[in-house]
């Protein structure tokens, strides 16, 4: 029997194979998701590299191409006051029974307001991250296997490739690189 509806918390830097899994896995269980974009105010940086926007684009084009239609997507900006940001969240989605996450604040965060939030074991967590598929671009190394199809074409038509690379070589005020450090 299906519940109504999921949310789905990550920052989708980008939308891996791992994500497209989970959205599956959590779609069996509950007849609509919503996919919160965290972090939604950072782009064009080491850990944040894509914009909401794009990030958008990326989902919304790999659910469609998997026939996957009963979502919404919704930007989710950090608000850096832990206290508040549930309620935050709860001001920006439609109303939702479960979250689903593995980000261990945001865990406690829904917990704390008494909300039903659920692990799901990221599928292949070593190989599928999004921290692996930067690397991957940063390096010159095979990322397109970690990503839909969708995904890797729209990250080719953004130019997010030299994008990736660039924002390994230099810092910002949102997410920095150590000096010395290449990667």
């Amino acid at each position: 029997m299906t519940t109504p509806r999921a949310l789905f918390i990550g920052r989708f830097q980008p939308f891996h194979n791992g994500h497209l899994v989970m959205v599956k896995r959590i779609l069996k269980k509950h007849s609509e998701i919503i996919i919160g974009i965290g972090s939604a105010q950072y782009s064009h940086t080491n850990e944040n590299p894509f914009t909401a926007g794009e990030r958008y684009e990326m989902i919304k084009r790999t659910l469609d191409a998997a026939g996957i239609h009963d979502y919404h997507i919704v930007p989710i900006p950090d608000t850096h006051v832990h206290s508040v940001w549930v309620g935050h969240v709860l001001s920006l989605v439609p109303k939702f029974d479960v979250v689903y996450t593995n980000s261990p604040l945001v865990v406690r965060l829904f917990r704390e307001k008494g909300f039903k939030v659920y692990e799901l074991p990221l599928e292949k967590r070593g190989m599928y991250s999004g921290t692996e598929v930067r690397h991957r671009i940063y390096d010159g190394a095979d990322w397109q296997a970690l990503v839909p199809e969708t995904v890797a074409d729209y990250i080719k038509e953004i130019d997010g490739i030299a994008r990736i690379r660039e924002t390994f070589n230099y810092s910002t005020p949102y997410g920095t690189r150590e000096e010395g450090d290449n990667h």
